[in-house]
């Protein structure tokens, strides 16, 4: 079987037109009917249902076009491969992040990085927990910084720091003076959350059932900026790290009485998976830096 026969496969079994896919592969109508037959030759049956120029993949041709796909991608993610190692200094990069890292960490990481290696492009993706981990494993990013998961065989992460997390209620709350409370203390508060499936989500649920508590939820958003600006506006109260970009001046940062109000992030990604000489740099460069910090 020649590999040109596959590739020409492909090519009519998506357009289903001789003329057009002989057209589209700058080859001549015959030769394309002739490489089909020949395949079909080897193979032992049809894989079309042929009307006139136009034809239609039958079942057979349905089985053999899913896995002509898998070997036409495993070849061209070979010569990427190959590719990549040719031009480290070059590539893509597609990384993940959890929302309350985009204001303050995320473009100091990604501009350094940048500042050494110009040629590199970034395609990022800001969002929660368990949405990152399943772009990750679909294969849509490279890595992610994430809030600690779930043991899971198929994902490998790998902490590199923690933070602590606040009681966050409005200024003239009447805890708004205390330093530390309690949940029983606002276990009857209107909560203010992101929505399931987020790390700081599962964190707050987490520690309300340790507790035996259950919080009183009376909003939920997507974007920690917004249940802080909901606080800040006297809507409830929520439990969430001291982030960088919002006005503080409307709200006070009360300490949980737990020592389990924090938040471990670590970088994560699929076990065994291929990644460019490009991805694997910043993914190095990123354990270096906390590294550091964390000395």
């Amino acid at each position: 079987m020649e590999w040109q026969h596959i590739e020409y496969f492909q090519v009519v079994a998506r357009i289903q037109h001789i003329t057009r896919a002989a057209a589209a592969l700058s080859i001549s109508q015959p030769a394309l009917s002739r490489s089909i037959a020949r395949l079909e030759e080897e193979l032992g049956v049809p894989l079309f249902e042929r009307q006139g120029r136009t034809i239609r993949l039958n079942h057979y041709g349905q089985l053999f076009l899913k896995r002509t796909d898998r070997i036409l991608k495993e070849f061209q993610d070979g010569k990427q491969e190959i590719q990549d190692l040719l031009n480290p200094d070059y590539g893509e990069v597609s990384f993940g992040f959890m929302p309350t890292l985009g204001t303050y960490l995320i473009p100091t990481l990604v501009g350094a990085f940048h500042a050494d290696y110009p040629h590199v492009h970034f395609q990022l993706k800001e969002s929660g927990n368990d949405l990152l981990i399943k772009q990750l494993k679909s294969g849509e990013i490279d890595f992610c910084l994430v809030s600690a998961i779930e043991t899971d065989k198929q994902i490998h992460w790998t902490p590199l720091w923690s933070e602590e997390l606040f009681v966050i209620v409005p200024s003239n709350h009447r805890l708004a003076g205390s330093k530390v409370v309690t949940l029983k203390e606002i276990a009857k508060e209107s909560f203010i959350l992101l929505k399931r499936g987020s790390g700081l989500r599962s964190i707050t649920t987490q520690l309300f059932h340790e507790a035996g508590l259950s919080p009183n939820i009376t909003f939920e958003g997507e974007e920690v900026h917004t249940i802080a600006a909901f606080v800040a506006a006297g809507l409830g109260v929520t439990i969430i790290p001291d982030f960088k970009g919002f006005d503080w001046s409307n709200v006070s940062r009360l300490r949980l009485h737990s020592p389990k109000c924090k938040r471990v992030i670590g970088l994560a990604s699929v076990e065994g998976r291929y990644l460019s000489p490009t991805a694997k740099r910043f993914q190095q460069f990123i354990t270096d830096y906390f590294t550091v910090t964390n000395r």
